[in-house]
């Protein structure tokens, strides 16, 4: 078990009844326009608040959406969730996977033109692991941060081979600076007009970019940030659509969206009722339309999914995921095969009692309570009673807590290397069904130690264990979106942790 990622975990739950990690909402209302510190005839400005832009301290989502124009890490992720290396230039790991030395790259400097070096990267990561940091528990597994001869060396408890995908969190110029020096593509400039983003003509990666300056517009609330859109006054804002109390933008605007790893998925009761049964479980499996809860439900903004991690990784294995798609005639006959009998009266029963289910949802997050309802329907008409509860967010997790419960809808956002411990470990943050399966951690822990083309494999052998367990179901990956206006830029390509990756390829409009 992972444990060093429960308290991370546990934070990602408390987040369950806004769908993972959203920005903040609120219902839109008439508002004066931002205070803007530039001219409305501006191209391209962004906005900002007043909270702190400190890129591992802050917890601020319009500010932290910042933090890739300023900032970088040893590693950047791609769209697929794929480490590319940043201002790591190529890393090291020991035999038994626990030591990993970085080698840094040479030449980079920070805004304030002086030399990135160790010192730095290991401040940073250590910060990373402080309570007060928005990275905290993720870097819990790691022993030890130290600089070794201008390298960084990170000693792990467990061996975890897709470490460099944790790595993305930015380095920061060692010191107590509110807003320390950052080595990307911009340094923020104030003027007597306000903020600015200025684009640095000594970034290492010598890419030309889109905008010389990116003006800053400070908004108040997120009402401020609705009016400060819809009037144009800033040209970019980063939403989740379909979030709790979903941030209402009027007008005609284009939408970029991009995945995340924002997992929604239903959880069994695996030591009580029905769902007991692996049998039962894998006969649910089958009766859940992905395609119809990403597609309509969740209106486009999810993929579909029957792994536990995002259709777009290297390790999602096509073909044992297609074995467990939606099928109603599959669903039926494994329901034979587990024992049950369908009636005269259309109902499934178990031996002579009918199959029965309670299946539990909060009911914060219309989206996910139009999921619940779907699907509850479509058990209904396939023969399975289903007591469908609607619960409060406060009733939600005493349900899920006292395990009261045959079903529940849930959703997580898990870490960038998809690792599900806490969903099937004992104590798990996610465990709610009390899972356990001592052959089902053995191959967690093989496929996280595994790397090069051992790791497909191990892979494999993992998502076919769960395939016969079935201690949940996943049903897609929530997507969330960069919203700008029609022709004020073209060419984006963002990711969960940069709206602005790939920012080079941009253009502006006129």
């Amino acid at each position: 078990m992972k444990a060093s990622r429960l308290s991370a975990l546990i934070l990602a739950l408390s987040l369950l009844a806004s769908c993972g990690a959203p920005p903040p909402e609120a219902t839109p209302t008439p508002s004066p326009t931002a205070e803007s510190a530039v001219e409305t005839s501006t191209v391209f400005t962004l906005p900002r608040t007043t909270e702190s832009l400190h890129p591992i301290l802050s917890a601020d989502k319009v500010n932290v959406a910042l933090v890739g124009l300023l900032w970088e890490g040893l590693f950047e992720l791609d769209q697929t969730f794929n480490p590319q290396l940043q201002l790591c230039q190529s890393y090291a790991v020991s035999e038994d996977g626990l030591t990993w030395t970085f080698y840094l790259r040479g030449g980079v400097t920070f805004s304030d033109g002086s030399s990135l070096t160790a010192a730095d990267v290991v401040a940073s990561l250590q910060l990373a692991q402080s309570a007060q940091s928005r990275f905290a528990g993720r870097l819990d597994d790691i022993g030890t941060i130290a600089e070794q001869e201008g390298a960084v060396v990170l000693t792990l408890r467990t061996p975890n081979a897709a470490l460099p995908a944790l790595l993305d969190i930015p380095i920061v110029k060692a010191g107590d600076a509110e807003v320390p020096p950052g080595t990307g593509p911009y340094r923020l400039t104030e003027t007597p007009e306000g903020t600015v983003l200025t684009a640095r003509p000594d970034w290492w990666q010598g890419l030309s970019l889109p905008a010389e300056n990116i003006p800053l517009v400070t908004i108040q609330a997120a009402d401020d940030l609705i009016s400060a859109f819809d009037t144009e006054d800033i040209s970019l804002v980063t939403a989740d659509l379909t979030g709790t109390s979903t941030l209402g933008f009027a007008g005609d605007h284009a939408v970029w969206d991009y995945p995340t790893t924002t997992m929604v998925y239903i959880g069994y009761n695996c030591r009580r009722g029905p769902c007991s049964s692996a049998d039962i479980r894998r006969a649910l499996d089958r009766a859940w339309d992905r395609t119809t809860v990403a597609v309509a439900l969740y209106s486009r903004h999810a993929q579909a999914a029957t792994l536990p991690l995002h259709p777009d990784c290297a390790d999602y294995d096509q073909t044992l995921a297609q074995r467990r798609d939606y099928s109603p005639q599959v669903f039926s006959q494994l329901l034979e095969e587990a024992g049950c009998t369908q009636g005269e009266d259309g109902l499934w029963y178990q031996g002579r009692s009918p199959l029965s289910l309670t299946f539990v949802v909060n009911t914060d997050n219309t989206f996910r309570l139009s999921v619940a309802e779907y699907l509850a329907g479509e058990l209904t008409k396939s023969g399975v009673q289903v007591e469908l509860q609607k619960l409060s967010w406060t009733e939600y997790q005493q349900a899920l807590s006292a395990g009261s419960f045959d079903l529940y809808l849930g959703a997580a956002s898990l870490s960038a290397d998809f690792d599900p411990a806490p969903l099937l470990t004992a104590g798990g943050a996610l465990n709610f069904g009390g899972y356990g399966n001592t052959n089902t951690l053995n191959l967690l822990s093989a496929w996280q130690a595994a790397s090069g083309s051992a790791r497909k494999t191990a892979a494999q052998t993992l998502w076919t264990d769960l395939e016969s367990q079935v201690p949940f179901s996943t049903l897609c990956f929530k997507s969330q979106s960069v919203l700008t206006h029609w022709g004020a830029v073209s060419g984006l390509t963002p990711t969960q942790q940069n709206p602005f990756y790939g920012i080079e390829n941009w253009r502006l409009g006129s």
